[in-house]
């Protein structure tokens, strides 16, 4: 998905500028949104993919102007929602007003730190070889997809070299719609800065990584 979220490389959003304190809550309902958003990740009606495709969809002018936790909470709504497990009369009013609707799991406070520390592991069983190995040159594919993808704007059709081969992963542009897994190999590609925004940047090079229907190989032309 084209969507605000998906900033790299474009012109007059100024320099990032980190924060001097390292607090990572600014106000205690950050923390209940935070909470919330992972009790119901465990719940079983979504998955991480659906999430961060959720949180792409808000409107751009929207995305802007809110904060980090502000998105993350608006994603998370919008995901109540569409599984039924909230009416749009009920987030207005924040109140309950049916019986809860039955989830496959629930989180419990004395389970979160174990949960977090464990994490949901994306690595799978491989059904096939490897396409490209560590030096090959490749070109990235050329397109706009109207759902989630992980393949950045700035590195759509342009050329790059394989530095590492992680495995097969979870391909999130098939699990975020609910395709399922189709877990596919996954490599780490370096750039050039100047093949991302030609010679007028202060970059060296950028790495990014890539499933393997994002890539080609480099003698065919961007599609």
């Amino acid at each position: 998905m084209n969507g605000a979220q998906d900033l790299g490389g474009m012109q007059s959003f100024g320099p990032i500028r980190p924060e001097a304190d390292t607090l990572i809550f600014h106000a205690d309902w950050e923390r209940h949104a935070l909470a919330i958003t992972v009790a119901m990740g465990a719940a079983g009606k979504w998955n991480i993919d659906m999430s961060r495709a959720a949180r792409e969809s808000l409107p751009p002018a929207q995305y802007l102007a809110s904060s980090y936790f502000e998105i993350w909470f608006e994603g998370l709504k919008k995901l109540l929602l569409e599984k039924g497990l909230v009416t749009a009369e009920e987030l207005a009013s924040g109140k309950s007003s049916r019986a809860p609707a039955p989830v496959a799991r629930v989180l419990m406070a004395n389970e979160v730190v174990a949960a977090l520390r464990r994490g949901s592991p994306v690595d799978r069983p491989a059904a096939t070889k490897a396409r490209f190995a560590v030096g090959d040159d490749v070109l990235t594919r050329r397109f706009n997809p109207a759902t989630h993808t992980r393949l950045p704007r700035y590195c759509r059709g342009r050329r790059g070299r394989i530095i590492t081969v992680h495995g097969a992963h979870v391909f999130p542009d098939s699990n975020a719609i609910g395709l399922g897994e189709q877990p596919q190999w996954l490599y780490t590609v370096r750039f050039d800065a100047s093949e991302l925004w030609g010679t007028d940047t202060t970059a060296a090079s950028v790495c990014v990584d890539c499933w393997e229907p994002y890539l080609d190989d480099p003698g065919t032309s961007p599609v």
